[in-house]
């Protein structure tokens, strides 16, 4: 069952390799819906990718606590899976036992584990490549095996580190029909780190702004979908991209490099 994702009253303090102590996130307060998709906006280095992996168990706060329903998050859990930057996928097992692995791990009975994995295959348009190695898939194509794969294993809430950033823009564009295809059928929560505000107004309910590793804005994204050009450049979405640049300190002529 889904269930409402807190942050409260979150810091997280690392030692620079200089000695000194650094805030990467800074008594960060806020609660997200069930069934919400979240873009996480920021500068590098400013305590996004620190947030995600908060909430997925793999770095432990200096203070406060993360919270999925009454549950406090002490660690990783089957109930959140993450998507990387980096290519995650298995390059010794086929696209199909790269979405199956997960599955395999929580003991799914094999009747189940092969449904399961084909109905995800065809969910992302792999069906044909079932067989095929991942060295055999573009860079694209990959990215969909690890979407079936975090699908597959039933996560109430999916954790997206900047997984297309490295994708060019119209790889990147099939990816968020994909993306938002997928959530619209399982409603999943979804937190989604990204440097690229189009990208933002493309998939999210709520932008959360990080600057210094605090919370500096939590911007609704009231905007009919799809959003295609025309909604992008709306007078909304133009007032909501001012208000991103404004608060990160950013031109407009940065805004692609952020």
């Amino acid at each position: 069952m889904s269930r409402v994702v807190s942050f409260e009253g979150l810091w997280c303090v690392f030692e620079h390799r200089s000695g000194q102590l650094v805030n990467a996130l800074h008594d960060v307060n806020f609660e997200v819906q069930p069934g919400e998709f979240v873009c996480v906006v920021g500068r590098s280095g400013h305590g996004k990718t620190t947030l995600l992996r908060v909430l997925a168990g793999l770095q432990p706060p200096t203070a406060g606590q993360t919270r999925l329903g009454e549950q406090v998050v002490e660690g990783p859990g089957a109930d959140r899976a993450m998507v990387f930057q980096q290519d995650t996928v298995f390059p010794w097992l086929h696209v199909r036992e790269n979405v199956e692995f997960g599955l395999r791990a929580l003991k799914v009975d094999d009747e189940e584990r092969k449904r399961t994995t084909a109905h995800w295959l065809e969910a992302v348009g792999l069906t044909d490549f079932a067989d095929s190695w991942p060295r055999e898939l573009s860079g694209g194509m990959r990215k969909r095996v690890a979407l079936a794969s975090a699908m597959a294993v039933g996560s109430d809430v999916i954790l997206m580190d900047e997984p297309f950033g490295s994708l060019d823009y119209f790889t990147r564009r099939n990816l968020h029909d994909v993306l938002l295809d997928l959530w619209e059928e399982t409603q999943k929560t979804i937190f989604f780190v990204t440097h690229d505000i189009e990208e933002a107004l493309i998939l999210a309910d709520r932008v959360i702004l990080l600057a210094e590793g605090k919370l500096v804005d939590d911007i609704r994204v009231d905007l009919p979908r799809p959003r295609d050009e025309d909604v992008r450049a709306s007078t909304g979405a133009v007032d909501i991209t001012k208000t991103i640049l404004a608060h990160l300190g950013i031109t407009e002529e940065e805004a692609t490099q952020v």
